[in-house]
């Protein structure tokens, strides 16, 4: 199972909300290459990178930190938040990008989505499945929607998706443990799906119950920036 640590962005700073809340914003590091270096340093390969005020205006604002740290490390990136057009999608790849995370738009607009998985194939574009109550939510979860996250979620393996990252709205920034059970669900469902699971990890015990269910990743966050899961226990439960 990868781990796969989270930077999440507003005006360019590192920061964590607590359950998609703008108004509960933690600013941790006012240069999230440092951060980055940090992850990498401590051999994680990989960085899930937010765009926060994208996900709010609908279009990426954030680029020239995704570029700075695809340019001064080695991880492997993906990029979510504000990706709602070509232009966007061009954007992120340009700045080194290896994976782009549609959520909003593959509710909105589906057939760019489909478009997209078209033309840059399964391995670069990912689906985000973030629901609360079992219910898709959009735009920086601050729209719910009726759409079942299993339904949406058949629906695009469907059409080819290989790779999705499930939030649960209602665990995200609690540090109260993930939601095992939709985690759980997916991976029955859909065994031969990339499922990255996000939100609500605490604690090491948490990964390694998310690691029992083979799941492809899990994205840990704020559980890093808090000191409830330190870089060095990471560093071992990878070996």
């Amino acid at each position: 199972m990868h781990i796969i640590p989270a930077i999440d962005l507003i005006e360019g700073k590192a920061v964590r909300l607590t359950q998609g809340d703008y108004s509960q914003k933690k600013e941790y590091n006012a240069r999230p290459l440092e951060v980055a270096q940090q992850f990498e340093d401590a051999g994680l390969t990989r960085l899930h990178l937010v765009d926060l005020d994208g996900a709010k205006e609908k279009r990426v604002i954030n680029w020239k930190v995704l570029e700075l740290i695809t340019s001064k490390t080695s991880l492997h990136v993906d990029f979510g938040g504000g990706v709602q057009s070509d232009e966007d999608l061009r954007i992120v790849f340009e700045c080194g990008a290896k994976q782009v995370t549609g959520g909003s738009i593959a509710v909105k607009q589906p057939d760019v989505m489909e478009r997209w998985l078209s033309q840059q194939g399964a391995e670069k574009i990912i689906l985000g499945a973030d629901a609360k109550n079992e219910k898709i939510a959009v735009s920086g979860w601050e729209e719910a929607t009726e759409v079942w996250v299993y339904d949406f979620v058949e629906r695009w393996t469907e059409n080819g998706i290989r790779y999705v990252i499930s939030t649960d709205v209602a665990k995200d920034g609690l540090l109260e443990g993930p939601s095992f059970e939709l985690y759980r669900n997916l991976q029955d469902q859909f065994p031969k799906l990339n499922i990255i699971a996000s939100g609500g990890v605490s604690s090491m015990a948490d990964l390694e119950t998310l690691a029992d269910m083979n799941l492809f990743g899990v994205i840990v966050g704020k559980a890093i920036y808090e000191g409830r899961v330190t870089l060095k226990e990471l560093r071992k439960f990878m070996e």
